[in-house]
């Protein structure tokens, strides 16, 4: 703080105002004579000065000021120890890494010598945690992370109510545990002075920054990703990025001409993994010299690092089989070409249940009296009841079932046989089929269960199977009332053309581009049987629509959510004819019908779901796996067993050995039942397969589930390699702090003291009984008289 001058002597005033006025009257007497003479009034001004000066002595003129009490405030100094500190910038003969040794050495700079005559100092390294530290000896920048909000979060929790006065925090900025352009939590921090390591120039590097996985049902390319990579200092020269399974085959490769510094390139995969359920790639970039086929020697490099270079990520296709039970109210061309279609997914099972008979009316014979049946079939009566339909029930036929019991009795009737299933195709079949409660018992299955139906048109399917005020009917995305007689009229030939959101659809469309899809639905057969709507409900989308005669537009495909599941309704109800055209229009069909049904069991929970969700603002990469486990009836289920193996994944060519399998016990988790839940921080990079095990009380086993993730520590700690100035910089204004140059450091921490503090004392100087006082007044007078002799003045 700026010293402020102050008098002690006020007793002195009225002495020292008469003398100023008495020598004031002297002056100006003595001084009269020398009228004409152009320095006389600097030769009074001189002397007056002199004079003042001596007589302000009287009042004892004292410094007064602040500063930080001596060994009253703490002061911590927080050193960076992660790896990012390893690199090694343009021109310098060092790494960063040594750099901070340099300037933590007592021996070449003294500095923590002038903090510590003053201030408590509390040194401490980060890099994942937090630790105190003697004298930075244990510096050897190995650091997973760089936690830098964790470091000051922590720090401000540990002096909470003490007197510190201000953090030294040494470090590049490049914090892994802050979302880009986020700042830390700084409540309760004294000012924060950071000193930023490394050039601000961008140093040679090429970096994976992150990587997009998208899955659609669309079946030739059904995953596609996007690696965004990083170049600086080799524009114009190629950039090598390969996509590399765990075996280390190179699964694709593409090649691109590196841009401007800082300017990212965008490489474009699309991939068909060869086995269901989870699989790990890796995506591996650099010069065409830093990428080498597999079994060659490591490569050489002027990178900063090759730590960045390659980063992990997962994909999981789901693993079946996802069963799908088929309902139809005849024997149809339909169910022919759609379950041939579905035969080639490996991970589909489609159920079918056909009525090949409807229902006839119960009679009583009348005949003589004590007969209770007609005479002619006596004789035929021993028949077992399996062997004879009764007349009063309809005759259905299953298919594909997975035993002899499977829809012996017809359609499911309870959740327990219904919720087995991952979707319902009703095809052609009236509602007076279902009975009350197998029509709610359907809904509560897309609603509560969270499965997909789809509906076919047909003589006896939506409006015409009277599915009005009706369970199903309702939860159709399409409304069925409100049709005139003009409107229930045939349309005639309509053909099929997708809609916009169609267009956006990726399993709605057949080819790679928009000009051949145009081409291909130009060249589909007109359809002949179509049931018609009224309109869209709220919320629905129409994916497909059918062009009549008269150049009008009506729905043929549409979908919406309907509670935890979806609907679907096809009203076109002879697709069949497409399928007849060619052996090439026989394929697209096939397809189309696949990526429908693939659609239709998509997101479709398991009684048995693992999830995993990173842990916010975690430098380690700790991951929460959460297990839900429900019912035959989908009710959450408490007091099971729930064991987690964890299985690192190891890429053939790196240099991570197979670790060893981790098995972890979920515990339930009190805010929601039936979920099980742990937290795993994880040793290594790269994947991670976990694979969840639940048992019920009697130790029987409920089912399995597995899911995957990567942990990139050190790509994501290597993302950017150019000192994060602005977040530095944002720390201190926000703490009222400054930030410091290393150069500079020396000369920062002498003026330390002088800044406000927790615990401050006053100090006073007096400045009368100086020689300086003395000397000025001495320099006035003699300056006077040299004057006047100089000039021959008396």
């Amino acid at each position: 703080m700026s010293p402020s001058l102050t008098f002690s002597g006020w007793n002195w005033l009225w002495p020292v105002l008469i003398f100023s006025a008495l020598a004031l009257v002297v002056l100006l007497w003595s001084y009269r004579a020398l009228a004409g003479q152009p320095l006389r009034w600097v030769c009074l001004a001189l002397k007056a000065v002199g004079l003042t000066a001596l007589a302000l002595c009287l009042l004892e003129p004292l410094w007064l000021g602040q500063r930080a009490r001596p060994g009253a405030n703490l002061f911590a100094v927080l050193a960076d120890n992660s790896q990012g500190l390893q690199v090694k910038d343009r021109g310098e003969p060092g790494s960063r890494g040594d750099a901070v040794r340099k300037l933590l050495d007592p021996q070449e700079s003294p500095w923590q010598s002038s903090l510590a005559a003053t201030f408590d100092i509390r040194r401490y390294l980060f890099d994942a945690r937090l630790q105190p530290t003697k004298d930075f000896s244990e510096l050897n920048f190995e650091g997973r992370s760089t936690a830098l909000g964790s470091a000051l979060r922590t720090l401000g929790e540990r002096f909470q109510g003490r007197p510190l006065a201000g953090v030294l925090l040494i470090t590049d900025g490049n914090a892994t545990d802050l979302a880009l352009g986020a700042t830390p939590k700084l409540d309760g921090l004294p000012p924060i002075y950071p000193v930023v390591i490394g050039r601000r120039d961008a140093v040679q590097d090429i970096s994976v920054q992150q990587i997009a996985v998208t899955q659609t049902s669309f079946e030739d390319a059904p995953v596609t990703l996007q690696a965004d990579v990083m170049t600086a200092g080799y524009r114009g020269q190629p950039i090598v990025t390969k996509l590399v399974d765990r075996s280390g085959k190179t699964v694709q490769e593409q090649t691109a001409e590196a841009r401007a510094d800082g300017e990212s390139l965008a490489f474009r995969f699309q991939l068909k993994p060869e086995q269901p359920g989870l699989s790990f790639y890796q995506v591996r970039t650099g010069t065409p010299a830093e990428t080498p086929a597999p079994g060659a020697p490591p490569p050489t490099t002027a990178e900063a690092t090759l730590a960045n270079n390659a980063r992990v990520f997962v994909v999981d296709r789901g693993q079946g089989p996802f069963r799908v039970l088929y309902v139809s109210g005849r024997p149809n061309w339909e169910f022919k070409f759609l379950n041939r279609a579905v035969q080639i997914d490996e991970q589909v099972q489609m159920v079918a249940l056909i009525r090949v008979a409807k229902r006839e009316p119960k009679f009583d014979f009348r005949g003589r009296a004590g007969e209770t049946s007609n005479p002619l079939f006596r004789g035929f009566g021993n028949q077992s009841p399996d062997e004879v339909q009764r007349y009063d029930q309809p005759v259905l036929v299953r298919l594909n079932t997975r035993d002899e019991l499977e829809l012996r009795n017809g359609f499911p009737r309870t959740a327990e046989e219904l919720y087995g299933y991952h979707a319902v195709i009703i095809d052609d079949l009236e509602a007076e089929f279902f009975s009350a409660d197998q029509a709610q018992l359907l809904q509560k299955f897309v609603s509560e269960r969270g499965g997909g139906v789809l509906m076919l048109g047909g003589m006896e399917s939506f409006r015409e199977g009277n599915y009005l005020r009706n369970p199903i009917g309702d939860m159709l995305p399409v409304y069925l009332d409100g049709q005139d007689a003009a409107a229930a009229e045939a349309p005639g030939p309509v053909q099929f053309q997708l809609a916009r959101e169609g267009w956006l659809q990726a399993w709605a469309r057949l080819r790679d581009n928009e000009a051949d899809e145009r081409t291909r639905i130009e060249g589909m057969p007109p359809f002949e049987v179509l049931n018609r709507v009224r309109a869209l409900k709220p919320g629905a989308s129409v994916i497909a629509t059918v062009r009549d005669g008269r150049g009008g537009e009506l729905p043929a495909l549409a979908i919406q959510r309907f509670g935890r599941g979806r609907t679907a309704a096809l009203m076109v109800g002879d697709v069949w004819r497409w399928g007849m055209k060619d052996a090439v229009a026989q394929a697209d069909m096939g397809r189309a019908w696949r990526q429908l049904v693939r659609w239709l069991i998509a997101d479709v929970p398991a009684r048995v779901q693992l999830t995993q969700e990173p842990v916010a603002a975690d430098a380690n990469g700790a991951v929460r796996l959460q297990v839900r486990v429900r019912d035959e009836k989908f009710q959450p289920v408490d007091e099971a067993s729930v064991m987690i193996d964890i299985e690192p994944v190891v890429f053939a060519g790196t240099d991570g050995a197979a670790a060893a399998t981790i098995k972890l016990e979920a515990e339930p988790a009190l805010t929601e039942p039936g979920l099980y839940q742990v937290t795993y921080v994880p040793r290594q990079t790269g994947g991670y397969r976990a694979v969840a095990s639940v048992k019920n009380n009697a130790g029987a086993d409920l089912g399995r589930a597995e899911t995957g993730w990567s942990t990139d520590l050190a790509a994501e700690e290597f993302r950017s390699l150019v000192p994060n100035v602005a977040l530095l910089e944002d720390i201190a204004r926000k703490t009222g702090g400054q930030v410091v140059a290393a150069a500079d450091l020396d000369g920062f921490v002498r003026r330390l003291p002088e800044l406000r503090a927790p615990v401050m004392e006053t100090w006073s100087y007096p400045a009368w009984h100086t020689p300086v006082m003395f000397a000025f007044a001495l320099a006035c007078l003699l300056a006077e008289w040299g004057l006047r002799r100089w000039k021959g003045m008396p």
